[in-house]
C-alpha cells in the first residue's frame, strides 16, 4: 500500500462530477449572451450603429442587445467563476 502523499504526488485529482446548481452557474453567462446575441438579429434596428443617422451619443451609447451580451459576460467572469470555484472547494470538502 502507498502512503498518502506518494498518491497525491504521483496521481491526478480525480475530477469530481458538477452538480446541477454547478451546471446552472455555469451556462447562465453564455446563455444570456446568446440571447443578447439572437435579439440583435432578430432586431437589427435596435443597433443604432448600423444606421446612426441624426442620433445622439447616448442614443448610440444605449444599446439594449449590447447590454445583454455584456451582462451576461460580466456575470459569467466575475460572479459565475468565482462561485463555481468555491463550490468546487466546497464539493471537495477543503
Amino acid at each position: 500500500m502507498t502512503s498518502t502523499a506518494t498518491q497525491e504526488i504521483g496521481s491526478r485529482p480525480r475530477a469530481v462530477p458538477m452538480h446541477w446548481r454547478s451546471r446552472l452557474v455555469a451556462l447562465l453567462g453564455p446563455v444570456v449572451a446568446l440571447v443578447g446575441v439572437a435579439w440583435a438579429i432578430v432586431q437589427p434596428y435596435r443597433i443604432t450603429f448600423l444606421h446612426p443617422n441624426d442620433q445622439g451619443f447616448w442614443w448610440l451609447f444605449v444599446e439594449p442587445p449590447l447590454f445583454v451580451v455584456l451582462a451576461g459576460a460580466c456575470f459569467h467572469l466575475f460572479v459565475a467563476r468565482p462561485l463555481l470555484a468555491d463550490l468546487d472547494k466546497l464539493e471537495r470538502g477543503e
